[in-house]
């Protein structure tokens, strides 16, 4: 967002913000036994009933930090920054159970946002991991993150029935809930973009019809209806009211011990 509000309009503060965010993320990098290179997200977070226990790592997160850093790299050229890129495509290598994103699916691969949670997961958050993977294949010139980035587009392609409501609007997550506006605009605008940058045309598609232009009154009304149902049935599901700081530091504490006990 800084460096967008920089390149629009010349704004030098808002580019030293960009640059101080650029270098906290270059300190919070952490290298793995295995080499890959990744951002952990230090603290515990329950969503819907799958409880994720510090630290874990996130598809979407390193989608974003991915177009982040490699914008950052074709500003200030800094080496260390490259180092980075070059080892950051292993957790998109590793299936869940071996502390990566990826989920094989009958054609392709998915990159999800939340490891170990419902599938096919979140739709913007797969998408915004393929908008990382495509910028690092590009300023690498990485014949292996081209293949990661091709893997997700076919199984991007062969997922999408399932977050598609009647070719008019989209489901968050699993098929939680159907989205609200705000949201489905964010995944209507992420697929287009994406269907245009990998030439793949069912995106392209889908994102046309999901253009709430098209939706006739009557449309609307049951769009609406539907979200208000579905989005109250998660809650009621999840009793997401009952969700404290306290109570999830509790589940993760307990998660931990029943990790740690030889008897369990």
């Amino acid at each position: 967002m800084n460096l967008g509000h920089y390149l629009r309009h010349h704004d030098e503060p808002s580019l030293e913000r960009f640059l101080i965010q650029l270098d906290w993320l270059e300190r919070k990098a952490v290298t793995r036994t295995d080499g890959g290179v990744v951002w952990p997200n230090n603290f515990d977070c329950l969503q819907g009933s799958t409880l994720f226990t510090a630290p874990w790592v996130s598809a979407v997160d390193h989608g974003f930090i991915l177009s982040a850093v490699v914008r950052g790299f074709r500003m200030t050229r800094r080496e260390s920054l490259f180092k980075l890129l070059r080892n950051s495509s292993r957790v998109f290598e590793l299936g869940v159970q071996e502390g990566g994103v990826r989920v094989p699916v009958e054609r392709g691969v998915l990159y999800t946002e939340l490891p170990g949670g419902p599938e096919p997961g979140i739709l913007d958050g797969f998408i915004t991991s393929l908008l990382g993977l495509y910028d690092l294949a590009i300023e690498t010139g990485d014949p292996k993150v081209s293949q990661l980035f091709n893997d997700g587009i076919q199984g991007l392609a062969w997922q999408l029935p399932y977050w598609n409501y009647a070719d008019k609007w989209s489901w968050y997550g699993s098929r939680a809930y159907l989205c609200p506006p705000s949201y489905h605009n964010l995944n209507r605008l992420l697929l287009g973009t994406l269907g245009r940058l990998s030439g793949e045309i069912s995106l392209t598609q889908l994102a046309e019809h999901w253009d709430p232009q098209r939706l006739s009154s009557l449309w609307r009304a049951e769009i609406y209806v539907g979200f208000l149902i579905t989005k109250n049935a998660c809650r009621i599901r999840h009793r997401t009211w009952r969700h404290s700081s306290k109570e999830v530091q509790s589940a993760a504490a307990r998660k931990r011990q029943q990790s740690y006990d030889p008897a369990v």
